[in-house]
């Protein structure tokens, strides 16, 4: 199974300790992505997002500064928000990426979870679900290598066009999903691969999306794709050591959230319910961390596992450590 991280290059004040600048915080990621390719791990992803809290608007940007100091891993984005982005300028910029990185660009695309975009490229709210729709079937067609002939709503359209540069294989292009079953659908229809984001609750609720992804791909015609999970999660040498680590930062991430979105402020209960074995926090030793993955992976069929672990910022030196030992420790064991 492939194992990796993800960031959104977070900028999150945690008690006394002010949040870095936002070139502060991108040069570490650009590290931070070294270091995963270091341990032997697969694949970094850097999501999209608009807000004063998030230095990484320009997700393709920040992974061709990986692509130049890596060889190997796989770069993705973590993830497009597809519906409020132009799918001819996204393809060319994922283009781009993966030529420069020798072919080892990804593009995951999704619907986002923050809707900053929205008015900051001038869509309405209203066209949430058909701007994707619509974007990701041009995505889509551009993708394939012959002119495309195009008209749709949001846009202007394409007469027996071809976009520049092309890549030379077909362009892996995943949809990101939070748990809507349209979504899962979606993808299994268009045999796409599938990335489930499991940021709460219990990861087994999601044995039924994963079931109807099979049915719709086989709907659809198409052969068995790989399903991939992002979870929030950090290793450390004790447990102890782990929950000392991650819970401040993290419950200071998740309150200010909840706050704009009315949830209830994160607590060390809530916590510690999702860091057990049923729960969607992956926290804890090497061992306890690869047990929950092994077990997730085993009850959802997943090819690629993918680590979110600077949730709220984290010192450097702390993310590092736990790169080291989630490709050191945790991989060998859940391979």
């Amino acid at each position: 199974m492939e194992m990796g991280l993800t960031t959104f290059a977070e900028m999150t004040a945690v008690g006394d300790r002010p949040a870095p600048s936002a070139g502060q915080r991108l040069r570490e990621v650009v590290d931070e992505a070294v270091a995963t390719e270091r341990a032997g791990l697969d694949v970094y992803g850097v999501g999209e997002h608009h807000r004063a809290d998030f230095a990484a608007s320009a997700p393709t940007v920040v992974l061709s500064a990986i692509a130049a100091r890596t060889e190997r891993i796989r770069l993705t984005s973590a993830v497009t928000v597809l519906s409020s982005a132009d799918p001819v300028r996204v393809y060319q910029e994922f283009a781009t990426l993966d030529l420069l990185s020798g072919g080892r660009a990804e593009l995951m695309a999704g619907r986002g979870s923050f809707i900053e975009s929205f008015p900051l490229f001038g869509y309405d709210l209203g066209d949430y679900d058909e701007l994707f729709d619509e974007k990701l079937a041009l995505l889509l067609k551009i993708r394939e290598n012959e002119p495309v002939t195009w008209s749709g709503k949001f846009r202007a359209p394409l007469r027996d066009t071809v976009v520049y540069p092309r890549t030379e294989r077909p362009l892996p292009v995943w949809i990101a999903v939070g748990g809507t079953p349209e979504s899962v659908a979606r993808a299994g229809l268009l045999g796409l691969p599938l990335a489930i984001a499991i940021i709460g609750g219990q990861p087994a609720r999601f044995t039924p999306l994963v079931d109807l992804y099979h049915r719709a791909l086989a709907e659809g015609g198409h052969e068995p794709r790989p399903v991939a999970v992002h979870a929030h999660g950090y290793v450390a040498e004790t447990d102890a050591q782990a929950v000392h680590d991650f819970y401040p930062p993290y419950a200071a991430a998740m309150s200010a959230i909840g706050r704009e979105r009315g949830w209830a402020p994160m607590t060390r209960d809530h916590f510690d319910a999702l860091r057990s074995q049923s729960g969607s926090l992956f926290v804890g030793t090497p061992d306890y961390v690869a047990e929950k993955i092994a077990a997730v992976r085993d009850d959802l069929g997943l090819e690629r596992f993918m680590l979110h672990t600077s949730v709220g910022t984290l010192p450097h030196e702390n993310v590092l450590r736990t790169i080291e030992l989630l490709g050191t420790k945790v991989a060998p064991q859940v391979r």
